[in-house]
């Protein structure tokens, strides 16, 4: 049975970077990339329990196992990520002082668990998690990444802004609550 949790532990945060690490682009083939998408960013414990302390990330769980997860990045942790950096840049310009958005920094499922609702699921509880603190949960999808995009898309996220980097273009897209 899958429950959906706030991240508390030590264990759950390697779980994390377990699974992070299985679905990084160095992990994966590009037939791979294309059909079950990819993560961007590789995190550092210490930085994903930072951001955990400042507000928990959201879990998916069988029994004692992370299938799933969505990362919490509150707009503090803005300048932690240099790959972030244009990210938190535009939305400085394009949200106005005040605004409260949390960035939902990464959601990863575990192959076995994809398809199966997880998705829907960790924005569900994520969306719960934060209360009425925050008005909307905002995320940026590298435009390769069409699974990931088309899957944002199908549960109400709403494209907001398009921008290039030297290295890639991007995709921000956020979910009212």
């Amino acid at each position: 049975m899958i429950t959906y949790k706030k991240c508390d532990s030590l264990t759950e945060l390697r779980q994390i970077l377990y699974l992070q690490k299985e679905n990084l682009p160095a992990n994966l083939s590009k037939e791979q990339q294309q059909k079950e998408g990819f993560l961007t960013v590789e995190h550092s414990l210490e930085l994903l329990q930072a951001m955990n302390d400042r507000w928990p990330h959201t879990l998916a769980k069988v029994n004692e196992n992370v299938v799933g997860y969505a990362l919490s990045m509150h707009p503090d942790f803005g300048k932690e990520i240099d790959l972030l950096l244009p990210m938190f840049q535009k939305l400085e310009i394009i949200r106005s002082h005040g605004s409260k958005y949390m960035v939902m920094g990464q959601i990863c499922i575990a192959k076995a668990y994809r398809g199966k609702g997880l998705f829907r699921g960790l924005y569900e509880a994520m969306r719960k998690n934060l209360g009425s603190q925050f008005t909307e949960i905002i995320t940026e999808i590298d435009a390769n990444n069409q699974r990931s995009l088309n899957a944002h898309l199908a549960i109400g996220f709403a494209e907001i802004l398009r921008y290039r980097t030297d290295t890639r273009e991007w995709v921000l897209v956020a979910l009212k609550k």
